[in-house]
């Protein structure tokens, strides 16, 4: 009766009676294949071969799941089991051919697309998957008559005739393609499958008022069959015309409240237009109708998610992914609850599992390369982006992207290339143009950096980063009031940007007023609390004119609203410090790396407070480790883990990294007093005495120098020497 919801029900009911019950388990999998749960489907089945091996049916279906799933040579293994058991079962045979066609071997497929064809002469399926790879070797003569003869064998099947159509509709034939699909109309009226290829058809021509009217007449015609009903909101879907689809799939909700798709795509629909309170309200009845349901809870987590409660998302989404660990969208949402608590570590392990899982998943692959890009990690950067690039070859993503994994490994050449690519992908799209201006920014070539900063303006005049550019490049030509001007009348085209106050606090800085840098701060945190960055520039400026207190207070603050945002513990145990504060300021430290355990400012502080404050030195010298691995540029990760090595023991390696510091920044008087000190204990004491000299040049009141004076004025006999 199509109804699988209720049937999913009775059958899981049998297998807690009976979790042997192999028919049940198979069945069970044939629910879940026709509503395209693939994931529980893959289970339901691998239970069915597991507890009946000799069950070839269930093998088969297995068997074509796994190569729809990209996992050939599991795929080959079962139809293998099936050949052996049956030699002359051209289902199976037709399987291997599809797993050595997704790898590549068409030529070895067709053979094998032809054995299967010799084995049952009359079975049209296989015809069919024989023209495919015909086709695919860019031989459509021969596709054409395979077709023809399959249509010959079975003139009223309508899989032939669907496939003669879309043949005809990927050789442009437009007239012979409708003629096609309206005769496969005719052949099986409640089939939704022929409404839905003609429909495609009138796309690709450019028609789309035939094709909403070709589904507007098929779900009404196919009133009783869901994969009918639902083809008019699938349709709207697809073309993005969410307000339509959201009418639509409202409608079906009300129509067939027992349909659980339907109702799962509503909800989807609802979160994609941030209507979070209905979709949690409907959601929260699916779930309670179907509590052992993945989906349901998946789309609970995501909500959570996207309602700013990712810490209670992630239990949610974590039960998901234990009930169904081969459905790729609960680790995908998993991995963005996990980024929204600012575990980064659990998230990229959660969307890697995703994309492994879905290789055509688009989403976890955008992720992976938006949190390598983050990072800095130019190899994982590389991957993501070039699988973007395969999946969406018309968008601009990818390549800008690849670019930026190219200009990480300093090649400027080829990101100029990719940036090229994405703007003839994308010709409408403003991000390449931002991009290349921040190319020609980084090149010094400020004139045509402005030129492509202002055309992604006039692509989109709400591209915050392109006016930024504007702005940077007016600023570096001392133009502050030029760029005052571009934020000021941006804002009065966006007056509720949040991050456009934040460009102008900037700007103000620059020009000098921090008190109107101080007002457009707060503005932007009044619009967003969630704007770090403006927390962090607020109690800059506040701390420039003495406001200790009130940049405590803004810390404060901002650790409210944003909880599990590491710069902030970071920056208010900086200040803390500098007071004197320093055991608030190392619970502030530890508490960052509780968050984020490999995060580099945070390591490199608190083993730093440790050492000054007699602290574990192991530990400290782990976390200093951690921190120059993050922070491999920075002198004062090296002066930490010199100072780690010196409390070790470790002389020699510490004046190393204390020489390297100084390289780095030659006028900081506690790198050449470590050094000092790190020559002495290695009884270079010339060495030791001319860095005890430097420290005091350059800061005569430097907090050691007293010791500093006591030390020169000994006389040793090196010294003497």
């Amino acid at each position: 009766q199509r109804k699988f919801s209720a049937a999913e029900i009775e059958l899981q009911n049998a297998i807690q009676i009976d979790p042997k019950f192999a028919q049940a388990h198979y069945l069970l999998a044939q629910c879940y294949l026709k509503e395209g749960k693939w994931g529980p489907a893959y289970q339901e089945l691998s239970r069915t071969v597991e507890i009946t091996p000799g069950d070839l049916k269930a093998q088969m279906d297995l068997s074509n799941l796994l190569v729809d799933a990209g996992k050939f040579p599991d795929a080959r293994d079962h139809a293998a089991l099936v050949l052996k058991s049956d030699p002359r079962n051209p289902q199976a045979q037709i399987a291997v051919a599809r797993a050595d066609a997704a790898e590549g071997a068409l030529p070895k497929a067709i053979a094998e697309a032809q054995q299967a064809i010799q084995m049952d002469p009359t079975r049209t399926a296989s015809y069919l998957t024989l023209a495919l790879f015909q086709e695919k070797s860019q031989d459509p003569a021969s596709a054409e008559q395979t077709l023809n003869k399959a249509q010959s064998i079975d003139p009223k099947s309508v899989p032939a005739t669907l496939a003669l159509g879309a043949f005809y509709q990927v050789q442009k034939r437009w007239s012979a393609a409708e003629k096609q699909f309206r005769a496969a109309m005719a052949l099986d009226p409640k089939n939704p499958l022929p409404p839905a290829s003609l429909a495609k058809l009138y796309l690709d021509e450019h028609r789309p008022d035939a094709a909403e009217q070709t589904l507007k007449d098929a779900s009404t015609a196919l009133s009783d069959n869901p994969s009918g009903y639902r083809l008019l909101g699938d349709f709207y879907l697809a073309q993005g015309q969410l307000d339509k689809a959201a009418a639509e799939f409202a409608s079906l909700h009300a129509q067939h409240p027992g349909d659980t798709l339907v109702t799962k795509t509503y909800i989807q629909i609802l979160v994609f237009q941030n209507h979070l309170d209905q979709a949690a309200q409907l959601d929260d009845a699916l779930v309670k109708s179907s509590f052992s349901d993945p989906d349901a809870l998946v789309l609970r987590g995501e909500i959570l998610t996207r309602q700013g409660k990712a810490s209670e998302a992630v239990p949610v989404l974590e039960s998901a992914a234990k009930a169904a660990p081969d459905d790729a969208s609960a680790h995908y949402q998993l991995g963005a609850a996990y980024a929204g608590t600012s575990d980064l570590g659990q998230a990229q392990s959660q969307w890697t599992e995703a994309a492994q899982l879905a290789p055509n998943m688009i989403e976890p692959q955008r992720a992976l390369a938006e949190l390598a890009a983050r990072n800095g990690s130019a190899d994982l950067l590389a991957t993501s982006s070039t699988r973007l690039i395969q999946l969406e070859p018309s968008s601009s993503e990818g390549y800008i992207l690849h670019a930026r994994a190219l200009l990480l490994g300093g090649d400027q050449d080829g990101a100029e290339a990719d940036l090229k690519k994405a703007m003839d992908a994308a010709p409408r799209d403003a991000a390449p143009y931002a991009r290349m201006g921040d190319l020609r920014v980084a090149q010094k070539k400020l004139d045509e950096a402005a030129g492509f900063y202002a055309r992604a303006l006039a692509l989109n005049p709400a591209a915050t980063d392109a006016l930024t550019g504007l702005v940077n490049i007016d600023l570096q030509r001392n133009q502050a009031a030029q760029a005052l001007r571009r934020v000021q009348g941006q804002i009065a085209h966006s007056p509720e940007n949040t991050n456009l106050y934040l460009l102008l606090g900037q700007v103000e800085l620059r020009n000098q007023d921090p008190a109107k840098a101080e007002a457009a701060f707060q503005k932007a945190i009044d619009l967003d609390q969630n704007n770090v960055p403006a927390f962090l520039l607020l109690a800059d400026v506040q701390l420039s004119h003495g406001s200790v207190d009130q940049a405590i207070a803004g810390y404060q603050s901002a650790l409210k609203s944003n909880p599990r945002d590491v710069r902030v513990y970071v920056a208010l145990g900086s200040l803390l410090e500098a007071r004197g504060d320093w055991q608030k300021a190392q619970d502030l430290y530890q508490r960052a790396l509780q968050i984020e355990p490999d995060y580099p400012v945070a390591a490199n502080d608190l083993a730093y407070l440790m050492l000054e404050h007699g602290g574990d030195v192991s530990l400290a010298t782990s976390l200093a480790q951690t921190a120059r691995r993050g922070l491999p540029n920075l002198p004062n990760s090296a002066d930490t883990l010199g100072w780690a090595e010196y409390h070790e023991g470790v002389y020699s390696g510490s004046i190393d990294l204390f020489e390297t510091a100084i390289k780095g920044d030659p006028n900081n008087p506690t790198y050449h007093y470590h050094l000092g000190l790190a020559y002495q204990k290695s009884a270079k004491y010339a060495m030791a005495r001319k860095q005890f000299q430097s420290t005091l040049e350059i800061d005569p009141n430097f907090s050691h120098a007293a010791e500093i004076k006591s030390l020169l004025d000994q006389k040793t006999s090196s010294q003497a020497n």
